[in-house]
């Protein structure tokens, strides 16, 4: 079954909503810290950003995964933070995180991003092990906050996420 990778559009926020609850609900199984916000706002907002993207991958017509990434101000044009990254559960190992990542991967080279950032929830094991597998590496042995940890990925030129991974 393929995957289509596609810019999201405003109109695709409840659907980016409902999948980010789904896949958080996995590693937040007290309930999500963002319970009582209005997450489809949250994801028009994360859409219509002119400083930012969001992806997502579809099979059979239905939003199957997201990604949100944009250049933190202050931080280097040549850099790009990941805010969210989510694969729905019903999916997983099926090929779209993969698919998804690698979409993110080409763009940012097109954009001339040298290296990517992102925090994962300390308690999710297998978001650590997609990103360590792809190629992203802990910041710091302590880095992060309490609950999540911040990894990293180099993107200069004649690296691969293989290569770095030592695949």
């Amino acid at each position: 079954m393929p995957t289509v990778i596609r810019s999201a559009v405003t109109a695709d926020a409840p659907a980016l909503a409902a999948l980010h609850a789904r896949a958080r609900a996995t590693y937040y199984p007290e309930g999500l810290p963002d319970e009582g916000l209005d997450v489809v706002a949250m994801w028009r907002g994360a859409v219509e950003r002119r400083d930012g993207h969001v992806l997502c991958a579809v099979r059979d017509g239905r939003i199957v995964g997201l990604a949100s990434f944009r250049t933190p101000e202050g931080e280097a044009t040549d850099t790009v933070r990941l805010f969210q990254f989510h694969v729905d559960p019903e999916h997983w190992s099926a090929g779209v995180g993969t698919d998804l990542h690698d979409a993110c991967v080409e763009e940012w080279r097109a954009d001339g991003i040298r290296a990517a950032s992102l925090d994962v929830h300390r308690e999710n094991r297998r978001a650590q092990v997609f990103y360590a597998r792809h190629g992203w590496r802990r910041e710091a042995p302590g880095g992060g906050t309490g609950t999540h940890m911040c990894m990293r990925l180099s993107l200069t030129a004649g690296e691969t996420a293989q290569e770095t991974a030592g695949e």
